[in-house]
């Protein structure tokens, strides 16, 4: 797998771990509205992302992503342990990954910069929160 972060096309790779269609579609809307030239791909659980991030099938050609948008609450493998995995991988501990989660528990938060999250974003009700949320994210990109 190629660990140059931009894709041919110029635009940034952003892999988001979400089992919800509904909340990956919106932070797709999210990115579109804030302008931001990324290339947001979506895989369903931690299983997935592993899969996706050690370039097995069928993410052999996948681009190597800038940052992660992780949800907490997935099946076959959640947020809490694809995040033990990342960190206990010297390749994939340098990817930034930001908590993207409905939980506001403070312990959540405390939990998730324990074990190395770079960010913890409270999924917002609204789109408007939701975009300045994403677009807080331009740092991490390099934007």
């Amino acid at each position: 797998m190629d660990s140059e972060p931009v894709t041919t096309a110029g635009l940034i790779p952003v892999l988001i771990v979400e089992d919800d269609e509904a909340d990956a579609y919106l932070a797709r809307a999210a990115f579109a509205d804030n302008e931001m030239p990324v290339d947001l791909r979506h895989v369903m659980d931690g299983e997935e992302a592993l899969d996706y991030l050690r370039g097995r099938e069928p993410y052999q050609q996948a681009p190597w992503p800038r940052l992660i948008l992780l949800d907490l609450n997935m099946p076959r493998m959640d947020g809490w342990g694809l995040l033990n995995e990342l960190r206990a991988d010297a390749r994939l501990r340098e990817i930034p990954v930001v908590i993207f989660s409905t939980s506001d528990a403070p312990e959540d938060i405390a939990r998730g910069r324990e074990l190395g999250a770079t960010d913890y974003i409270v999924k917002p009700m609204y789109m408007e929160e939701l975009n300045a949320a994403i677009k807080g994210l331009e740092n991490l990109l390099g934007l």
